[in-house]
């Protein structure tokens, strides 16, 4: 049997109810027409204050997300980590505007790292760079426009609580992860986010930032960024994921006239992904976060720790999955003595709504997730009635 093919151990938390729950819920994510149709009422029902919290609370909610306060996920997590996976305490609110929803961001960001200092279930800490500043602020800098006087002291904002979360990680020792987001907005993250690596990882990797590698430039992005990290001598973090924001890139490719970053079809992704990993795994001031749901991906990573003599724990390496999706990688490979870390949201219910409706609309789109997670979900599900 193949290592990801025991659903024993993935589902070894997983009460027959809360397996039946997962069923359920990826039956309907394999409807496109469903996700959508659910996405449209879920918002206008939300908008409109009608009483359905509780019922999103009690299904989609409660499989994808830890919680609604960080408080919430100890007992998950907990739970986790008696089978060596590990949590990140993810703040998934988006789409913030204000000064004081962006300081909101900033101190849950800031608690998360207190919680993963204190704790060894939780290694990492996360924030999206859209949870500290404004998106058309990033989109501005990102395309090269002067900024007015008001949006630079707005930006020295925004950079001073990038400041603060670093000099906290630094501090306390825990590495930080930063989310990537559309490719519009990043050259304006990526920047700052090296001139935080260039002053906090002058030791070892405690900022990270995202590669997502359904972008066709983010290889050599990378091979570029290692040259300037030899020559000015600090280590890099790098999460690497295929990417979530696919549709929405190529639309506004087509829309706008320009070439789409967006590799020409999964085949090419996923052969760009595996050339980041391999291209990382032979660097020896790089650490990894590998966040994958690929199999393919974690064998070939797998391979290539043993071929590098990296032990499955070395801190340098860690692989990556969401909470509620891939338990098979998720459980095996920390079964295996591997580095392993869920993703776990947090917030409350109606702000972490966005993040939900994108999760189910990308499981859609990313052929064969959906079918994969039933058939394993089926396969536990016959291997208990025996």
């Amino acid at each position: 049997m193949k290592l990801f093919d025991n659903t024993e151990i993935a589902f070894s938390l997983k009460s027959d109810s809360q397996l039946e729950r997962a069923y359920f819920l990826f039956k309907m994510i394999e409807s496109q027409p469903l996700v959508r149709i659910g996405a449209v009422v879920t918002n206008f029902a939300l908008k409109a204050h009608l009483p359905v919290e509780g019922l999103i609370r009690s299904t989609v909610f409660d499989h994808f997300c830890g919680g609604v306060t960080e408080e919430d996920c100890l007992p998950t997590i907990a739970k986790m980590y008696t089978k060596k996976v590990h949590a990140i305490l993810d703040y998934s609110v988006e789409g913030k505007e204000t000064e004081e929803q962006f300081n909101h961001a900033l101190e849950k960001t800031l608690k998360t790292i207190e919680f993963a200092k204190e704790k060894t279930s939780i290694p990492f800490a996360v924030f999206k760079p859209t949870g500290f500043g404004r998106f058309a602020l990033y989109q501005k800098i990102t395309e090269g426009e002067e900024l007015s006087e008001a949006e630079k002291k707005e930006w020295s904002q925004v950079v001073d609580r990038y400041h603060v979360v670093c000099k906290a990680a630094e501090e306390k020792d825990v590495p930080l992860l930063i989310d990537a987001e559309e490719s519009w907005m990043q050259t304006a993250a990526d920047d700052l986010i090296e001139e935080l690596m260039m002053l906090y990882n002058t030791k070892k990797a405690i900022v990270f930032s995202t590669l997502q590698m359904y972008r066709h430039d983010r290889l050599d992005y990378l091979k570029r960024l290692y040259q300037r990290a030899c020559e000015n001598g600090f280590y890099i973090g790098m999460k690497v994921v295929r990417g979530a924001y696919m549709e929405k890139e190529r639309q506004r490719a087509e829309e706008k006239g320009y070439p789409s970053p967006i590799c020409k079809d999964k085949e090419a992704t996923d052969i760009n992904y595996n050339a980041a990993i391999v291209y990382m795994m032979e660097q020896p001031k790089m650490a990894l976060f590998a966040g994958t749901h690929n199999e393919e991906s974690s064998y070939i990573l797998m391979d290539l720790a043993k071929k590098h003599q990296i032990k499955p724990t070395d801190t340098r390496l860690w692989f990556g999955q969401l909470y509620g999706m891939s338990d098979h990688i998720s459980f095996n490979l920390a079964n295996q003595a591997y580095n392993v870390a869920k993703y776990v949201p947090f917030g409350p219910v109606r702000d972490v709504m966005p993040y939900l409706i994108r999760r189910a609309e990308e499981n859609t789109s990313v052929a064969g997730q959906t079918s994969r997670e039933l058939s394993l979900i089926k396969s536990e599900k016959k291997r208990r009635k025996m």
